[in-house]
């Protein structure tokens, strides 16, 4: 799949347990988040904090020189972003205390890993709504708050599925899109046997887009791998 918006957040991990800290570490960076860095302590957390500026902490509540909960007191004196609380101490209370600190969650160890990735990701989508943009290409431009292509002649709709292949491109501007990724963020998890089917919508798509659909300038073919949609990001 193309790289969400969310996976482009910078993250701060902060545990006192160096073995736990690489484990966390490598669950969300295998899940395809790649600005991370981690604190061992109040201190270094909150220095990270004002330089680096991250988009979202997850805290411990146990920590050498305070706790998460004053941590985040700090935190918020400066800061809002979300904060989630990954803690060995699952009582009620330790529980109610984060989150009436303002904390946006709360998991207790040991944990699934795909428990933390699915809060993560909730997290980060609800506090940072992705801004869709109005896109420019070659020969005309893409609302995709109204799902529609404007051109001078007049505006077109877009269906469901090429607003979803026009928005998986657009999201990977410049790049190459395999058939596989692009059937993908259309038909789901099972996108095998949906080839033809992809052509066909390409086809349309171009006919919206381009100028000479048979010579396109914007949505290119790149034989044997896929598309790539040239656009102003």
């Amino acid at each position: 799949m193309e790289i969400e918006y969310i996976k482009e957040k910078k993250i701060l991990l902060v545990d006192d347990e160096k073995e736990l800290l690489t484990m966390v570490y490598g669950i969300l960076a295998g899940a395809g988040y790649s600005h991370i860095k981690t604190a061992g302590t109040m201190g270094g957390a909150l220095e990270i904090c004002r330089e680096w500026k991250p988009d979202f902490a997850v805290l411990d509540v146990m920590l050498p020189d305070g706790s998460g909960f004053e941590l985040l007191k700090e935190l918020r004196k400066f800061s809002d972003i979300p904060v989630l609380f990954l803690t060995a101490r699952g009582e009620d209370e330790d529980k109610f205390q984060g989150l009436g600190l303002g904390a946006d969650d709360y998991m207790v160890k040991p944990f699934l890993p795909r428990e933390l990735i699915l809060r993560t990701g909730a997290i980060l989508r609800r506090c940072y709504k992705e801004e869709k943009k109005l896109v420019r290409l070659a020969s005309c431009e893409i609302d995709f708050e109204r799902a529609e292509v404007i051109r001078k002649e007049g505006t077109l709709p877009l269906t469901a599925k090429e607003y979803a292949l026009l928005w998986a491109l657009y999201r990977n501007a410049g790049k190459i899109v395999t058939i596989d990724m692009l059937c993908e963020a259309v038909w789901g998890d099972n996108p095998f046997g949906y080839e033809n089917s992809l052509m066909a919508h390409i086809r349309r798509i171009r006919e919206k887009i381009e100028e000479n659909p048979s010579k396109p300038k914007s949505l290119l073919t790149v034989k044997g791998l896929g598309y790539k949609l040239l656009a102003e990001v």
